[in-house]
């Protein structure tokens, strides 16, 4: 697309060049009454991951380093080893315990995925139903403002099965939407025109942006100084990414032997499913930058689940990830666990990072504070499906405080939390001493600071209190 005039260019306009189309960020030179009624974007992304995470009981010897949630009060909380890697994003997160959605407490974690992001009374067997997802609730509110109303994702890709979910949103029938597992054709979406040639002209070039240096140059003599350091450092980022994404590729593209998990040597290495992990982190992130979306989802495996989202797991020397959560009464069983969940987090943090160092390019504080970003799962320690474990980072201009670890049950004589630290996995069918508060709550909240004008989700009626 040629611009002969600064007044032509929206925040739609993509640079266009040989079937490739790339989106604008915003940029200041350009603002448009379309800016102006709109404001700032406010942005959601939700990452799940399955099976759980590790909470030993208070007299193990590794609840002092490897139990995620963290030891202390709302300020003063104390960072385990499974979360001290987000420790200097401290003032950028809170920390919650004792949520969970009241229609599947009685319900095995491994059945819980479904529910994470709806509330919905799926059950653990017979008929199911589910219902809307928080992300496509807020998408059907804000969807029209962006190229695509939401980003769908997951490492295993599709939609799996009832109670086997490969993706955490589900539409306003409570039909799951497939995601999107390869890194490449989520990178098309996003950047490639439509048109069978497209594909085969970016693959003969060095970079996408080879194609577009032109029409960037043309663009940069209109802008201001801002926003030529806001649309280098996005080109930058989509270079960077799409370098990644390549080396990304042999990782999935690898067939999976059809033998046992345990067993499996795949060509692609630990290295790739690094770059692998990076590359979908960083296409939110760019997909975020550009305004092409402002929702975004991405689940990291399927509960009880094989396949690609196992290599997560040995990406970092161990074995499949499911296993690791049946393995931790074995020698090293709590440390094991806690360093993937830790790896898990290493990575949100450095996404979560990532925003925090960019500009919001409205020129309203940074990425990070119109944005939340949450981390969590259906269920804690031994597939308990109460407790879930759930961490959000940014949304201050949402009004979101953060710096705290917020605690919903309150702490046993031991110090431990009450239903959390089961022994084994027959917990989830026991007796909880005290109810989690509804996770529908703090949904309600997330809606309502969205801009959503609603008082009610997942049968709860009412914000979460603290938040």
């Amino acid at each position: 697309m040629r611009t002969s005039n600064a007044s032509a260019l929206t925040r739609r306009t993509f640079l266009r060049g040989t079937g490739i189309a790339l989106a604008l960020p915003w940029l200041e030179t350009f603002a448009t009454d379309d800016l102006k009624a709109n404001g700032t974007p406010k942005r959601f992304v939700s990452i799940y991951h399955p099976d759980g995470v590790g909470v030993p009981i208070r007299k193990d010897p590794a609840w002092k380093d490897w139990s995620w949630f963290p030891h202390g009060g709302e300020k003063d909380f104390q960072l385990t080893k499974v979360l001290d890697v987000l420790e200097p994003l401290r003032r950028d997160i809170t920390i919650y315990s004792g949520l969970s959605h009241p229609a599947v407490r009685r319900v095995h974690g491994h059945s819980n995925a479904d529910q994470y992001l709806t509330g919905a009374d799926t059950k653990g067997h017979g008929p199911y139903k589910n219902s809307i997802s928080l992300d496509q609730l807020y998408a059907e509110h804000i969807g029209d403002a962006t190229r695509h109303a939401s980003l769908v994702m997951s490492t295993n890709g599709g939609i799996g099965g009832p109670r086997g979910a490969q993706t955490q949103s589900f539409n306003r029938e409570g039909r799951a939407i497939p995601a999107m597992n390869k890194p490449k054709q989520i990178f098309d979406l996003l950047f490639v025109a439509d048109g069978k040639k497209a594909a085969g002209r970016l693959a003969r070039s060095k970079s996408a942006l080879d194609l577009l240096i032109e029409e960037t140059r043309s663009l940069g003599r209109k802008l201001s100084k801002r926003d030529q350091e806001t649309l280098q450092q996005y080109l930058d980022s989509v270079r960077d990414t799409e370098v990644r994404l390549t080396k990304a590729r042999r990782w999935l593209d690898t067939p999976l032997p059809n033998v046992d998990s345990a067993d499996l040597h795949l060509e692609a290495g630990p290295a790739e499913a690094k770059q692998y992990f990076q590359s979908m982190y960083d296409l939110i992130y760019l997909a975020f930058l550009s305004d092409s979306t402002r929702v975004a989802t991405f689940q990291l495996g399927r509960e009880n689940g094989e396949g690609p989202h196992d290599l997560l797991s040995k990406a970092v020397g161990l074995g499949g990830a499911h296993g690791l959560t049946h393995s931790v009464k074995k020698t090293n069983g709590w440390l094991n666990l806690g360093t993937y969940n830790r790896y898990q987090m290493a990575e949100f943090g450095r996404f979560v990072k990532k925003l925090k160092d960019t500009p919001e390019p409205t020129g309203k504080g940074n990425m990070l504070d119109n944005t939340l970003a949450m981390h969590g799962s259906a269920s804690s320690s031994f597939h308990l499906s109460r407790n879930y474990p759930i961490v959000s980072a940014g949304g201050s201009n949402l009004g979101f405080n953060n710096g705290r670890y917020l605690q919903y049950v309150n702490l046993l004589e031991d110090g431990s939390l009450p239903g959390a630290g089961v022994i084994s996995d027959a917990g989830w069918r026991g007796t909880i001493k005290e109810e989690d508060q509804p996770l529908g709550h703090l949904f309600v909240s997330i809606l309502q600071r969205l801009g959503v004008e609603t008082n009610t989700f997942a049968g709860c009626t009412g914000t979460l209190n603290r938040v």
